[in-house]
C-alpha cells in the first residue's frame, strides 16, 4: 500500500499492547499440579529424556515449530544502515507473517553485530533455541559470508531471505512467462539492474534452471558488471562479462528478459521497446518500480511484467515462499535448506500457476475469471493452497536429497494437517478487503465528526476501498481533518442541518413520506426528519446518491437501525433481519447470530436467521456448519424456550436438508467435536467443527459476544446487517478504528453483491 501515514503507522505500533507479538502457553496452568508439571519437579523427565536422546528435543519443545528471524539492522528494508534496534518493528512483522501464513511460532532476535565473526558467533550460540533460523536485512557482502558460515557450522534450515525469497518467486514467474512467451531459458538474454544480495541470488537460481552464465549481463551503480573492473567483489566477479556496453539502455537491445532489483524510474518505454520479441520485464524495485508498469504495457503490448506491488498483476512477493519453505524444512526436521528444496519451492509455484484457481481466490479479489497467462504467471498471496503445494514439495525435496531427520509416508494425511493447521480468519479479512479494493463505493460516514471515524475514513480511502462522504458540522469536521493531517478535504462534506442542504432535504423528505405516508408520517414530518444524519445517510444510498451507510459509532443500536428500516427496507423475500457477528480465533472464523435484532424470535424467525446467516457465510466461499443453540442437548429439556429451537432445528431439516445444521444442542458440545461425536453420534454435526452459533434470543447472543471479546481478546467484526435491501451497516458503540476499517470493507463488498456485481 502506498498510502500509509506516518501518524497512521506509529499509532498501528503502539496501540494496546506493545510490540506485534505475545508468548502464551500452551499447556494448562491453573493449578498447582500444572505449574509443578511445567516446571519443577516436573520438568526434570524431559530435560533428562532429551540429555538421552538430543532429539527428544522436538517431541517435549517448542524447538520444532519455532524459527528466529535474526538481523543486526545494516539493510533494513529500503531504509539502510540503521541499527539493530531500529531493525526490531521489521523482525517482529515478519514473525508475524511466519505465523498467519503457516503457523510457524517466530521469535525476532536484533543482534548488535556487525563484525561477520561476531555476529556468526552470537547465532551459533543461540542456535538449539530453535528449529530454522531465518536472516533478515542484513548487507552484502557481510550476508553472503555469514549465511555460508552458519549453513556450515549448524544443522538446522537456515535461509537469508532477502537473497532466496525475492530469487525462488521471481524464478517461478520466470519459468511461466518463458512459456507464455515460447521461449528457452538456456537461450535468452538477461539483463540485471541491481547487484545486491536479492539481485545475485536470484542469478545464481536462474542459472541452476538452466539459463547460461553468458547470457547474463549486470549493471550496479556504477555500470556493467565486466571483467575489466577492479572494484567487483567475489559475488560480482562471478557474473563480470566481456561483452561491453555503455549503458543500461544498450544492454536492453534485443534483450529478453529484464530483472530489476535496483532503483525506480530508471527504464523507459524506449528502452523496453527496444527488447526482443515478447519481452519480459521483472520490475520489482520499491515502492517505486523501475519503469511504471501502465508506461511499461503501453509501450509493449506483448510484454509480460511483474512488479514489486499489489495493485498490479504478477506481485513478485516473498510471503509465496519463505512461510511454506520453512513450513515444509520444519515438518522433517531438515539439517538445512538445500538447493533442492529452492528449486522444488519454485516449481511447486510455477506449477500451482497453472491449476484451475480457486473461486475464493476470484472473489477475494473481485475478478471473474483468473487463468494462467501473461496477466497470471505466479500464484495470489491469499491462494489457501500455498501451505500445501509448496510445502509439501519442500519437504519431498528435504527427503529426496537426504537432509531430512523424520521421513513422511502419508502425504494425503500431511497435506490434510497443514490445512487444519490454518484458520481461515486471515484469509477471510484478507480477502474481503481485496475484494472491496477491486471496486470501491460511495459510503457514507453518519458520524463525520468523529475522529475514529475520520481516521477510518482515511485508511478506507487510502486502501481504496471506499469514497468517503462525511457528514456532520462541516467547520468542525475541516478543524479535525487539519488537525489530524488527513487528506479527506476532497471528500464531501455535509450537514443536513444547514440551509446549504435545503434542496436535498426537500427531495429526500419527499421520498421518504411517499415510503411513510400510511404508516402516519405527514409530508411535514418526513422533511424535518431529513435533519437528522442518519435519515439523511439513508436517503442517499436510497435514492442512489450513495452506494453504502456507516453508523453508530456515537448512537444506541435500535436508533440507528430504525431509519434504515423505515427508509430502506428490507431485500425482495426477506421476512426478518438479523445482526451477525464475526470472531476471528485461530481456528478460523466463527459466525454468531442473531445478537442484534431479533429479542425474542419464534421457531420460524430461528429458521429465517439461520437462513440469512447460511447465505452471507457462503458467500464468503465458507460452508457454514451451524449449530442452534440452547440449555438443552437434543430433547433433554421440554421446556417451551428448548422446544422452539427443536421446532426449527426440524423445519431446517425437513425443508432445507443440504444445510449442516443441527440442534438444539449446548454451546460446550457444539464446540467440542469430540465431546459431540462422543455423546451424540447421531447428530448431523458429528465430526464437524461448528463455525456458526444461532442464539435462541437475543439476550444470549448478545451477552455471549460482549464476554468473549472481552475474555478471550478476539477480534470482532459486526454487526453485519443481513436481509437489507441497500448496505447499511451498524458499528459497535466506542468500537476501535480497526473494526470501522473492517465494517467498511464488508459494507463495500455488500454494496457489491446488492449491485449484481
Amino acid at each position: 500500500m502506498d498510502h500509509i501515514r506516518k501518524g497512521e503507522a506509529l499509532d498501528y505500533h503502539e496501540q494496546g499492547r506493545q510490540g506485534k507479538l505475545e508468548i502464551i502457553p500452551t499447556k494448562p496452568h491453573s493449578s498447582q499440579r500444572d505449574l509443578a508439571l511445567a516446571y519443577s519437579p516436573g520438568v526434570a523427565e524431559p530435560v533428562l529424556a532429551i540429555a538421552a536422546n538430543p532429539e527428544d528435543v522436538y517431541r517435549y519443545t517448542a524447538k520444532g515449530n519455532m524459527v528466529a528471524v535474526i538481523s543486526n539492522g545494516t539493510a533494513i528494508l529500503g531504509l539502510g544502515n540503521l541499527g539493530a534496534e531500529a531493525s526490531k518493528p521489521v523482525m517482529e512483522g515478519k514473525c508475524m507473517l511466519f505465523k498467519i501464513f503457516a503457523d510457524i511460532d517466530s521469535i525476532d532476535i536484533e543482534v548488535s553485530a556487525t563484525d561477520v565473526d561476531e555476529f556468526v558467533n552470537t547465532v551459533k550460540n543461540i542456535a538449539p533455541t530453535f528449529g530454522g533460523i531465518n536472516l533478515e536485512d542484513i548487507k552484502a557482502p557481510e550476508a553472503f559470508e555469514i549465511e555460508e558460515r552458519l549453513k556450515n557450522e549448524l544443522s538446522i534450515p537456515i535461509m537469508h531471505d532477502d537473497q532466496h525469497g525475492t530469487a525462488i518467486i521471481s524464478s517461478a514467474a520466470l519459468l511461466n512467462a518463458l512459456e507464455i512467451a515460447k521461449k528457452e531459458i538456456e537461450n535468452v538474454r538477461i539483463v540485471v539492474s541491481g547487484a545486491g544480495a536479492a539481485a545475485l541470488s536470484c542469478i545464481d537460481l536462474m542459472i541452476k534452471l538452466g539459463a547460461k552464465k553468458s547470457n547474463v549481463f549486470v549493471f550496479d551503480s556504477k555500470g556493467l558488471v565486466t571483467d575489466e573492473r577492479t572494484d567487483l567483489d567475489q559475488r560480482k566477479k562471478k557474473y563480470a562479462t566481456t561483452a561491453r556496453y555503455d549503458d543500461l539502455a544498450a544492454g536492453l537491445v534485443n534483450a529478453d528478459v529484464f530483472l530489476g532489483l535496483s532503483q525506480g524510474n530508471i527504464v523507459t518505454a524506449e528502452m523496453v521497446k527496444s527488447m526482443a520479441s515478447n519481452p519480459i520485464v521483472f520490475a520489482m524495485a520499491n515502492p517505486d518500480p523501475e519503469i511504471a508498469y501502465n508506461e511499461a504495457i503501453s509501450a509493449r503490448p506483448d510484454i509480460i511484467m511483474a512488479t514489486g506491488r499489489s495493485d498490479h498483476p504478477n506481485q513478485v512477493n516473498n510471503v509465496l515462499g519463505f512461510p511454506f519453505i520453512f513450513r515444509g524444512a520444519l515438518d522433517v526436521r531438515a539439517t538445512c535448506i538445500n538447493d533442492e528444496m529452492k528449486l522444488a519451492a519454485v516449481r511447486a509455484i510455477a506449477e500451482l500457476a497453472k491449476e484451475p484457481v480457486p473461486e475464493e481466490v476470484t472473489e477475494a479479489y473481485n475478478l471473474q475469471h483468473i487463468s494462467f497467462g501473461p496477466d497470471y504467471i505466479i500464484p495470489k498471496p491469499l491462494d489457501p493452497r500455498l501451505i500445501s503445494v509448496v510445502s509439501t514439495a519442500v519437504a519431498k525435496a528435504a527427503i529426496e536429497s537426504k537432509v531430512a531427520k523424520k521421513i513422511i509416508t502419508d502425504w494425503d494425511k500431511y497435506q490434510n494437517e497443514l490445512q487444519k493447521r490454518m484458520g481461515r480468519d486471515n484469509v477471510l479479512t484478507r480477502g474481503i478487503a481485496e475484494r472491496a479494493r477491486k471496486s470501491p463505493k460511495r459510503v457514507v460516514f453518519a458520524e463525520g465528526d468523529n475522529i475514529k471515524v475520520l481516521k477510518a475514513a482515511q485508511i478506507a480511502k487510502d486502501e481504496g476501498v471506499a469514497k468517503p462522504i462525511l457528514l456532520g458540522p462541516e467547520e468542525k469536521i475541516h478543524q479535525l481533518i487539519e488537525e489530524l493531517e488527513l487528506d479527506l478535504m476532497d471528500c464531501p462534506i455535509m450537514d443536513p442541518r444547514i440551509d446549504k442542504y435545503t434542496t436535498e432535504r426537500e427531495a429526500y423528505g419527499k421520498a421518504f413520506f411517499e415510503k411513510r405516508m400510511r404508516k402516519g408520517m405527514t409530508e411535514l414530518e418526513a422533511s424535518r426528519m431529513m435533519r437528522e444524519r442518519n435519515y439523511f445517510a439513508a436517503m442517499m444510498v436510497a435514492t442512489g446518491a450513495a452506494d453504502a451507510v456507516i453508523s453508530g459509532m456515537t448512537r444506541n443500536y435500535p436508533r440507528v437501525i430504525r431509519p434504515a428500516l423505515q427508509t430502506l427496507g428490507v431485500a425482495d423475500g426477506v421476512k426478518k433481519v438479523c445482526g451477525m457477528y464475526i470472531l476471528q480465533t485461530k481456528q478460523g472464523p466463527l459466525f454468531l447470530a442473531d445478537t442484534t435484532v431479533n429479542v425474542d424470535p419464534t421457531a420460524e424467525d430461528l429458521v429465517e436467521i439461520t437462513l440469512r446467516v447460511a447465505e452471507a457465510i457462503g458467500r464468503m466461499k465458507i460452508v457454514p456448519r451451524i449449530a442452534l443453540l440452547s440449555y438443552s442437548n437434543f430433547g433433554s429439556s421440554d421446556n417451551p424456550d428448548a422446544a422452539k429451537v427443536s421446532k426449527a432445528v426440524s423445519i431446517l431439516h425437513k425443508e432445507h436438508p443440504q444445510l449442516c445444521v443441527d440442534g438444539e444442542i449446548q454451546a460446550n458440545f457444539a464446540m467440542n467435536s469430540e465431546m459431540l461425536t462422543e455423546n451424540f453420534p447421531f447428530s448431523r454435526l458429528k465430526d464437524q467443527r461448528v463455525n456458526t452459533l444461532i442464539f435462541p434470543n437475543l439476550a444470549s447472543g448478545n451477552i455471549t459476544y460482549k464476554l468473549v471479546q472481552e475474555i478471550a481478546g478476539v477480534e470482532v467484526t459486526g454487526p453485519v446487517l443481513l436481509g437489507m435491501k441497500k448496505s447499511y451497516h451498524i458499528l459497535q458503540m466506542g468500537c476501535t478504528v480497526r473494526e470501522i476499517v473492517n465494517m467498511v470493507r464488508i459494507a463495500v463488498v455488500d454494496a457489491q453483491l446488492k449491485e449484481g456485481e
